[in-house]
């Protein structure tokens, strides 16, 4: 490395030390600044092996300066990378807007309303993360509303009730009341005897194609007029079952000439012969239809924000008639586009996923390929780096798309200083090593010195990747270990010094000995194994580690056989 080129390092090393140390309001860290070292300059990036030594300097002085030291000295080399973070940082504190007139309410009160026909993907992150981030911003309550009451077409799964609470806590939330709408029947059925009573419901016997004709031709339903006597006894025939699917409904009493035809009359109830999973449910045969209860139900609990989807614009517009005729206050609403997520070759849909588990092309729920929160959870990723990337998205009304990316560089800033490093050869090619130290013992973790060493031995031979195999006669520096030939089948130790690394002449790679740890590691793209470092046989299941130049990995199973990891992210 020449005298320009290690001044061009210090130089941004001190421009990124400074950002960290602002923008945290702490010390820099060597470790927390490497990756956006070498990412702004990939030509660094052949030197990776003596940054973290000749920065370490240059991060000591920088922490040596008071806040306003930093800042000032920031502002003299990257005025605009201050002023673009400072920015960064104002917006970041209101990424989500105000709710709409949250003063004339004594407590925000918002709900996330779930059917528990499966569990989650990811894209049912997002109301949980945005719902309980406002909660958090205005000290209010997450109530979650368990919409149960479809026992056919999308009939509740029992696992996903729990399930899903779990996967609430998993992204750090913890609901102020849980409410399972199955288990509220009973005062639907009240709400709809009053709403009778006030001529505001009739019940209808019509064929669904031929109330749809009258409802298109804006005409009313030759049972719209019957008197509410006859309704009601009608209504108390079909809470007792006496009808079959279909034969009979209830509908709500709006405006038959509205100009939007899916607020014409819209049914309440119906009449469903599937029995709830539920036991406490299943004797019931007359369902709430979901605008129904959902309004009953936003109404009972106090729900003063509602965010849905801009593709349910009606469901609000048709629950308004019901709050009109009981003289309530409709809830404040918020809508959003849907979100679309990228990485993925399986569908982010609840029964799609399900149909790939039942066909067995995927194992499970947490199975690496699939878009859920039990994958991710699997892999490693900590719910609050899911959070940030889901609040980061907003509540615009346009569609927006996550970046997995977003959710990795978030979860990577969340683990990277706790994680201690090892090193794993994927499908290696093994050499035999002549001359050199019996053992190398690289750091734990580059920039803590004080977790110590891994002892790794080199023993007869070591495996090699099939990259970083040298050719003939030409230099590798092993990381840990030092620089050897490639000589046949052999690797020898030349005794050079770390001087060849510095000047960009031996690129510096990970190895493992071959009688190491057998290692499948469960990726997106199918499984991949290999072998790693003896050290690494000593880490806990459901620990958190980094193979070096490969990425974070979840230990989860340890086999007689081999170590199972899932890979998180690089």
């Amino acid at each position: 490395m020449d005298d320009e080129l290690r001044e061009r390092i210090e130089r941004e090393a001190e421009k990124h030390a400074l950002l960290n140390a602002v923008k945290h309001d702490s010390d820099a860290d060597v470790g927390a600044i490497m990756g956006p070292l070498m990412g702004e300059n990939p030509d660094f990036r052949q030197h990776g092996g003596e940054i973290p030594g000749l920065i370490g300097p240059v991060v000591a002085e920088v922490n040596r300066l008071s806040a306003g030291e930093k800042r000032d000295r920031l502002e003299d080399l990257a005025p605009e990378e201050l002023a673009e973070m400072e920015a960064e940082e104002e917006a970041d504190e209101s990424l989500l807007p105000d709710l709409p007139n949250v003063e004339e309410y004594d407590e925000v009160r918002m709900r996330a309303a779930p059917n528990p026909n499966g569990p989650w993907h990811l894209g049912h992150a997002r109301m949980p993360a945005v719902i309980g981030t406002y909660k958090e911003m205005y000290d209010g309550s997450f109530i979650v509303r368990f919409d149960d009451t479809d026992p056919e077409t999308k009939r509740p799964d029992l696992t996903a009730y729990d399930a899903i609470l779990d996967d609430i806590d998993y992204l750090g939330f913890e609901p102020d009341d849980v409410i399972r709408a199955s288990d509220r029947v009973e005062t639907y059925y009240d709400y709809a005897r009053e709403l009778i009573e006030m001529g505001g419901a009739y019940t209808c016997s019509c064929s669904g194609e031929a109330f749809s004709n009258l409802k298109n031709d804006g005409k009313p339903c030759p049972h719209r007029d019957k008197d509410p006597e006859t309704t009601r006894e009608e209504f108390e025939d079909m809470v007792e079952g006496e009808y079959s699917s279909g034969e009979m409904v209830l509908r709500v009493k709006t405006d038959i000439e509205h100009k939007n035809p899916a607020l014409r009359d819209w049914v309440a109830f119906r009449m469903i012969d599937t029995p709830h999973p539920r036991e406490e449910a299943a004797d019931y045969r007359a369902w709430p239809m979901l605008d129904f209860q959902s309004g009953v139900d936003d109404h009972l609990t106090g729900v003063t924000h509602i965010i849905r989807g801009i593709d349910l614009q009606d469901s609000a517009k048709r629950q308004q008639f019901v709050y009109d005729y009981f003289g309530w206050d409709y809830p404040e609403v918020v809508h959003w586009g849907h979100v679309q997520v990228d990485a993925y070759d399986v569908k982010m849909s609840t029964s799609s996923i399900k149909e790939l588990i039942d066909a067995g092309e995927v194992e499970g729920w947490d199975d690496p390929r699939v878009p859920t929160i039990k994958s991710l959870r699997r892999r490693g990723i900590r719910g609050q780096a899911i959070v940030g990337a889901m609040v980061g998205l907003g509540t615009s009304t346009s569609n927006v798309d996550l970046s997995m990316s977003t959710v990795y560089a978030n979860n990577r800033d969340l683990v990277d200083d706790e994680t201690d490093r090892y090193f794993l050869v994927r499908d290696g090619e093994g050499f035999a090593v002549e001359g050199g130290p019996d053992s190398a013992h690289p750091p734990l973790h580059p920039s803590f010195e004080e977790r110590g060493t891994r002892d790794i031995p080199v023993g007869d031979s070591v495996l090699l990747e099939s990259g970083d195999v040298p050719a003939e006669g030409e230099r590798v520096w092993l990381k840990g270990f030092g620089a050897v030939r490639r000589e046949g089948d052999s690797l020898v130790a030349t005794g050079d010094d770390l001087d060849v690394v510095r000047e960009g002449d031996v690129a510096v790679i990970h190895w493992a000995p071959t009688d190491g740890v057998p290692v499948r590691m469960r990726t997106m793209d199918g499984d991949v194994t290999g072998v790693a470092e003896p050290d690494f046989g000593d880490v806990p299941e459901d620990e958190l580690v980094q193979f070096e130049r490969v990425g974070f990995v979840r230990v989860d199973d340890r086999g007689d056989d081999e170590t199972v990891v899932y890979f998180a992210h690089k």
